[in-house]
């Protein structure tokens, strides 16, 4: 017969396939991946800069974990998260580790480079309110396609220094990415202001923006891409 002790072992190393699952640096960047929206193992590789196989092992992982979720479209398989509670869950991680560990934050700053203006959620849905700020969506096209703050406009930022003209006459900008820790809002930041174009970055971004339970709009045409 099982004591009580066995009983108890048994129910913490079930929920510990959770901690494990969270105990690698590249698996918290597939996560955050996977918080824009679903991909192959093939476009996560990619963004990540690992090997399929490596990618693949860590997804596993995740899965095993009860963290990610797949499906199949043709012959590719699609992983996504495995709920809105994950998303939650990373989100929270992610916070305790920055408030805990001086690391975190001498590591955000090595990442994200010189500090650029910020503006919070707030401020900015008042500016929105007005219609006097250009919201600016610099994550890869089909990140904004499957889910952007209402009203954004999508340039990625890679393409950005050869789109300014697209941006409206006198433009007040704010630009954001994929979260708080995302690089590409601080850097669309200093090209804007680098060409005279007012501009901040959202002091979070796209999963933040999830989390907090705000409208988020998806394109019609919204059709994966491993762009």
């Amino acid at each position: 017969m099982v004591g009580d002790s066995e009983r108890k072992a048994s129910l913490f190393d079930q929920i510990a396939r959770v901690g494990k699952a969270l105990s690698h640096g590249k698996r918290l960047e597939l996560l955050d991946l996977l918080a824009q929206r679903e991909q192959s193992v093939e476009a996560l590789a990619n963004t990540a800069g690992m090997g399929v196989t490596s990618t693949s092992a860590h997804l596993q992982t995740l899965r095993h974990g009860g963290l990610v979720a797949t499906r199949r479209d043709g012959q590719r398989v699609l992983y996504r998260l495995a709920g809105n509670d994950v998303v939650d869950l990373y989100a929270r991680l992610r916070d305790v580790a920055a408030t805990r560990l001086a690391d975190v934050q001498v590591a955000v700053v090595a990442y994200l480079g010189e500090q650029t203006e910020e503006v919070t959620r707030d401020e900015l849905l008042r500016r929105a309110e007005t219609g006097r700020v250009t919201i600016l969506d610099v994550r890869p096209q089909g990140e904004y396609d499957a889910g952007h703050i209402p009203g954004a406009v999508c340039i990625p930022i890679d393409e950005l220094p050869d789109r300014l003209s697209e941006l409206p006459p006198e433009a007040d900008v704010v630009a954001y990415c994929r979260g708080a820790y995302c690089v590409f809002a601080p850097e669309a930041v200093r090209v804007l202001k680098a060409h005279g174009i007012p501009a901040a970055r959202l002091n979070e971004g796209m999963l933040e923006w999830q989390v907090a339970g705000l409208p988020v709009e998806k394109e019609k045409s919204n059709i994966q891409k491993d762009s």
